[in-house]
């Protein structure tokens, strides 16, 4: 299953919302030195229960829209 993602680094919590079909992420961390994408899997991991090493960045990793697949077999 791949999610289409738009993030927000720096914000003031932790949050995922739905907005027109995709998934709209608020992070803590900066986007620096990979600490939102790491936080985003860590945050992703918890709201659909499942693995953090069930999800992959596919598309994105220095932007805010990105594409993650979940591989649950």
């Amino acid at each position: 299953m791949l999610l289409e993602i738009r993030v927000i680094p720096r914000a003031s919590k932790n949050l995922i919302k739905e907005e027109d079909g995709r998934l709209k992420v608020y992070l803590t961390k900066p986007a620096q030195d990979n600490l939102a994408n790491t936080q985003l899997i860590e945050l992703l991991s918890a709201y659909l229960k499942v693995k953090k090493y069930h999800l992959k960045i596919i598309k994105g990793h220095k932007t805010r829209d990105k594409i993650v697949a979940v591989n649950v077999s």
